[in-house]
């Protein structure tokens, strides 16, 4: 009797146990993708898809359709006004070539970020799905200066878990107590290396510096303002917000990247987005096919426009194409291109990967946009860049320091240097062989980006939160972490030390006649 009434126990005490902790098999997961660039949707997709086709139950909110997802398990709660109201079909971004970095920067923290936000949250749909009353079990944000949306977590009552499109940036290794040392790591929006001059470590500290003043001086107040409005029931505070991420997942890979010191809570799962090669429509495989002598492919990515390109730097980018062997494919937002040659095909939109994939592909010339360089990188095929802003001349920088390409300037853009780019990658077959051994660096993982990213997740859920894998420094001061407090105690002691060692001295060297009182102490003394 005795013995069956402990048996119920234990099985009542296994059934709460397992209701107090969140299921990794058929987790519910809600994705937060506010950002209008499709290139950061595509990665945010491509994790989804990963924990999708781990068997999780995923919602997405954000401007854009998921493809070719299992209707039982996936739903998306599109706010296409998001792209539309921002016109992310139409704008110029060529205008920011001009722009210093800080300004570029500037703009992502008080107009990308906040405005993709606060559109978020005030959307009807985003309202609706908020008083719906639904839990899920981890919510997943993008980290593109966007901390606010950050408080969802708590309200749909998951884990949070953000993702980063630029990789290791400052303000996402600030989340999880990631060291970001200014020696060896550049900027984001830098076009250094991680093997800089004096001068350039001091202007990547002096960047670093003022980006982080002004990060938590200026915008996280200002984001902590958004959140006191849009989550006034929150019972956790901005900062304990910020405090309560589980885990970080970045957009790069030591191996087409640089080693960076991650908090073990910072994972890379750089290139999530490719898929094994898919078939080609029919037109480009063919085109492809029949390409005796190569073709190079040629895309500005997804924000930035070919057909935005001024009439000369198009006109030299055409004039240079017709004097090729190669044949190109051009990704050129327009029905039609003046004066296109024979040997150019153009299309509105690509499927990039599978075209790299192709072994005919000898070049790919690209904006340097951190999705187009892996994606080339993983497929072993070198580039000419031409970066306009944001981390394009980082990542640039590096293919021309690692050997795999060659940047070109878009102040220069001319036929001449144009040329001259694409004949010395594709003479030059180091470029090709820096690019595949880079590939085969990249390639050898244990898991992969996929399934790594799913075991994360499913780890964080089933340790409740896995506090063991957060960094305590997210919970301590500037001075704290810093040790300038303690430097502040040592440099007393130090200093005390030397005052007394300083003065026994002195009154050893009195006592043994060598020095003198001077005559105040003697008539004081006298008195």
């Amino acid at each position: 009797m005795e013995h069956t009434r402990m048996l119920s126990l234990a099985v009542v005490g296994l059934l709460l146990l397992g209701c107090n902790t969140p299921p990794t098999d058929g987790a519910r997961i809600l994705g937060i993708l506010p950002s209008v660039g499709r290139s950061h949707y595509i990665i945010g997709a491509g994790l989804m898809k990963a924990l999708l086709d781990a068997g999780h139950d995923v919602t997405i909110v954000s401007p854009y359709a998921m493809k070719d997802a299992p209707p039982d398990r996936h739903r998306d709660v599109l706010l296409p006004e998001l792209a539309a109201t921002h016109d992310v079909s139409g704008p110029d971004l060529f205008e920011y070539k001009n722009a210093p970095n800080l300004v570029v920067l500037y703009l992502v923290y008080n107009e990308f970020g906040p405005f993709s936000s606060k559109a978020l949250l005030e959307h009807p749909k985003m309202i609706g799905l908020m008083e719906s009353g639904e839990r899920f079990d981890a919510v997943i944000v993008e980290s593109f200066a966007s901390e606010v949306l950050y408080g969802l977590a708590e309200h749909f009552g998951g884990q949070l878990f953000v993702f980063a499109p630029f990789g290791a940036s400052m303000w996402t290794s600030e989340l999880v107590g990631t060291p970001y040392p200014y020696a060896y790591i550049p900027h984001t929006f830098l076009s250094y290396t991680n093997e800089m001059s004096f001068w350039q470590r001091f202007a990547n500290a002096l960047v670093g510096h003022v980006d982080k003043l002004y990060y938590r001086c200026v915008f996280l107040p200002q984001q902590e303002t958004m959140f006191r409005r849009y989550f006034p029931n929150a019972k956790l505070t901005f900062q304990q917000t910020l405090e309560s991420v589980r885990l970080v997942f970045v957009n790069q890979h030591f191996s087409i990247s640089y080693p960076h010191p991650y908090a073990p809570n910072m994972i890379e799962i750089g290139g999530i987005q490719i898929q094994p090669p898919k078939k080609l429509p029919t037109d480009i495989q063919r085109y492809l096919d029949e390409a005796s002598d190569g073709v190079i492919y040629f895309s500005m990515g997804s924000m930035l426009k070919g057909r935005n390109f001024p009439e000369d730097k198009r006109i030299a980018f055409v004039n240079v194409f017709r004097g090729l062997k190669e044949k190109i494919i051009w990704k050129y937002e327009n029905d039609s291109l003046p004066d296109k040659p024979p040997n150019v095909l153009i299309k509105s939109w690509m499927p990039q990967s599978d075209i790299l994939a192709h072994p005919k592909v000898k070049l790919f010339i690209t904006h340097g946009g951190l999705l187009g360089t892996t994606e080339g990188l993983y497929h072993g095929v070198p580039m000419v860049g031409i970066p306009i802003y944001g981390d394009q001349e980082l990542n640039l920088a590096r293919a021309e320091h690692a050997g795999y390409g060659v940047k070109l300037a878009y102040e220069t853009l001319n036929e001449e240097t144009i040329a001259a780019a694409i004949r010395r990658v594709l003479t030059d077959a180091s470029f090709t062989e820096r690019a595949q051994l880079i590939s085969k660096r990249y390639r050898d993982q244990p898991l992969g980006p996929a399934k790594t990213a799913v075991y994360w997740v499913e780890y964080v859920l089933r340790h409740g939160g896995a506090p063991q894998l957060q960094s305590p420094a997210v919970r301590l001061s500037f001075i704290e972490y810093n040790l300038l407090d303690v430097y502040a105690v040592m440099v007393a002691i130090a200093l005390s030390v030397l005052i007394g060692i300083g003065a026994a001295l002195k009154a050893l060297l009195r006592r043994l006649g060598i020095v003198k009182r001077d005559d105040s102490q003697r008539r004081k003394k006298n008195q």
